[in-house]
């Protein structure tokens, strides 16, 4: 509790530590779920139908009989191969409800619970079987595009430590390292594509990082990889802070393009305005019931037809903000990942986060040879603090220069 009475929402709190960890427990169960439904032949719009309700039905077994708000902190989302934004369609959009995934197929998987307005959200990229890639090996372009995004991933969060918190040595040398200013953001988005570029790949450009806060997944900082013309980023990530640390990369250029898709995803903005037409504040109303400030599907309100209209109003007024469908440019495939994490005093924690890959099964003959970048990816999230990991009994990799440390290492830090 804060000295004032009100509750301390800050990761100050152990409750809140606690809810974030619950919120992505639900979100790594119903993940391990969707991607074992990812297999040709299947329907997109069933997999987001029956993702979205199996999120519902583990956030029910959670704080049974509190007084808190709880439930998805984002819709289950199913991108394709050139996608780069979540995409979830709807059963009455025939097109896109007739959508099934293909063999080979690069597909992005995003969701998220939330549990008192904490909300762990996390995307992984999966490859969908195929004779390409029997026995789960994975050889060409699409090996280096995944390994191009899991380096440049494991970069960026060490990147995403505050300068000297992890520092070892003298009290005076902890003290210099300390006092570095931070990396600039033209200077991340130079380091990650090296990264890439390694792979032959290219960053997305303005993906974007978030500042998590209670209810709010758009925080007042934000860290813009590749940043496109007029769009830049603001502010360092802090000891104290959740963020939603997103990388993006793809086989073509990275440039980017709206599609011609229907948008929709939508988030309830924090801008009032007096809706005039019934049927929009209908539907306003259910989302504020339903999702809060939290993004949402339009097939997950009650009447899916009637959402379509009454939204149209909302986004106008910039009531509602529309997510738009957007695509590589070339039409080349991309990959994402999302992982939501914890800045503590120990260092970088994984609140949720994709599952390591086995690196071993990906064939290629690139490899990042930049020493900078080599002596980065050694370097550990988190400082240990004694905790037994529960993956230590798991099978050790071989060891690689590059690779990144155990994720058991940081899972239980505080």
């Amino acid at each position: 509790m804060a000295e004032n009475g009100e509750i301390d929402y800050s990761l100050n709190n152990p409750d809140t530590l606690t809810k974030y960890k619950t919120a992505a427990q639900i979100s790594h169960r119903v993940l391990e779920a969707v991607t074992g439904w990812c297999v040709e032949g299947e329907k997109i719009l069933e997999i987001c139908q029956r993702g979205d309700k199996l999120l519902e039905e583990e956030v029910a077994k959670v704080y049974k009989g509190k007084k808190i708000s709880k439930g998805i902190s984002h819709p289950t989302t199913v991108s394709p191969s050139s996608f780069v934004t979540p995409y979830t369609p709807l059963s009455t959009d025939a097109e896109d409800a007739s959508v099934t995934l293909k063999p080979a197929e690069v597909i992005k998987i995003q969701l998220g619970a939330q549990i008192d307005g904490f909300g762990a959200i996390v995307c992984d990229t999966i490859i969908i079987p195929s004779e390409k890639n029997e026995n789960d090996n994975l050889p060409g372009r699409e090996a280096d595009l995944l390994l191009a995004t899991h380096y440049a991933n494991e970069l960026l969060l060490r990147l995403m430590i505050p300068r000297g918190l992890l520092a070892t040595g003298s009290d005076e040398e902890k003290k210099t390292a300390a006092a570095e200013k931070p990396l600039t953001q033209s200077k991340i988005t130079t380091l990650l594509e090296k990264v890439v570029k390694s792979y032959g790949c290219s960053l997305v450009e303005s993906t974007t990082c978030w500042l998590f806060e209670r209810n709010e997944i758009e925080g007042k900082k934000k860290i813009v990889l590749a940043p496109s013309e007029g769009s830049k980023g603001e502010g360092v990530p802090e000891v104290g802070e959740v963020w939603g640390v997103e990388m993006g990369v793809s086989l073509g250029t990275g440039k980017v393009k709206t599609l011609g898709n229907r948008p929709t995803l939508h988030r309830r903005t924090t801008i009032t305005y007096g809706l005039k037409r019934p049927s929009s504040r209908q539907i306003l109303s259910e989302i504020v019931k339903k999702f809060g400030t939290f993004p949402f599907s339009l097939r997950q309100l009650d009447d899916e037809r009637a959402a379509k209209v009454g939204v149209v109003e909302c986004v106008r007024s910039n009531v509602l903000r529309q997510y738009e469908v957007v695509g590589d440019k070339d039409g080349e495939p991309v990959a994402r990942l999302l992982s939501t994490v914890a800045i503590t005093k120990n260092g970088l924690v994984r609140l949720s986060a994709p599952p390591s890959p086995d690196l071993e099964k990906y064939k290629t003959d690139k490899k990042i040879t930049d020493e900078e970048i080599l002596k980065i990816l050694e370097q550990p999230v988190a400082r240990s603090t004694g905790a037994k990991s529960k993956n230590r009994k798991k099978k050790k990799k071989p060891a690689k220069r590059a690779s990144e440390e155990e994720e058991g290492d940081t899972s239980d830090e505080e």
